[in-house]
């Protein structure tokens, strides 16, 4: 196990763990009940990396399907870093991917979906609940209005970013699915049921 891992290969993708720092305390986050590790990496940070130090740790990028921000922490939480890298990665002809809880706007008070637009092609966002009330049971957000927040996060979002996903994790009390399926074909974005500690 590798010890305050900032990059991290899962398949044929390559992980950015930009920041811990997240907008919420899910009950259902490896981090909150005693364990940082991914497939065998350890994703507990010592020190926020700066964009020089990650992009030379991505190394040669050519061999990867795509650029993943996710980590153990919400990588929106540190704008700058995240837009000076995916313009890295754009200029080396690669694919990016925000794995995100969907609170960019709400915690960076302002619409951030313009800023990231041209170097982040693709979101995957949690959309973790088909209301509010199991929405604060699993996620504990922080921020005041984060359930709403997220769905107008949702909705804006593919004006922005061409392929835009939610997703859900099936195996949480009181999660439904169809229902959760069926707010991603309103807001017209894609959908992705995930299964409860499967990652990856």
């Amino acid at each position: 196990m590798t010890d305050n891992t900032i990059i991290y290969d899962i398949g044929n993708s390559r992980y950015i763990n930009l920041t811990n720092a997240c907008t919420l305390k899910c009950a259902f986050c490896p981090k909150f009940n005693g364990t940082w590790e991914v497939k065998g990496y350890e994703l507990k940070l010592d020190h926020a990396p700066r964009s020089a130090e990650i992009i030379e740790k991505l190394g040669d990028i050519s061999t990867v399907e795509e650029i993943v921000f996710c980590g153990y922490g919400e990588s929106t939480l540190r704008l700058n870093e995240l837009i000076q890298v995916a313009q890295w990665v754009k200029s080396q002809g690669g694919r990016t991917r925000i794995n995100t809880d969907g609170l960019g706007n709400l915690a960076n008070k302002r619409n951030i979906l313009p800023e990231i637009k041209g170097c982040i092609d693709a979101l995957s966002i949690s959309l973790n609940a088909q209301n509010e009330a199991i929405y604060k049971k699993h996620c504990k957000p922080g921020l005041a209005n984060s359930y709403q927040a997220l769905l107008d996060f949702i909705e804006l979002a593919p004006q922005y970013i061409d392929d835009v996903t939610i997703t859900a994790i099936d195996g949480l009390e009181g999660v439904d699915i169809k229902a959760c399926e069926a707010i991603a074909s309103k807001l017209g974005v894609k959908f992705k049921r995930r299964v409860l500690d499967e990652v990856g």
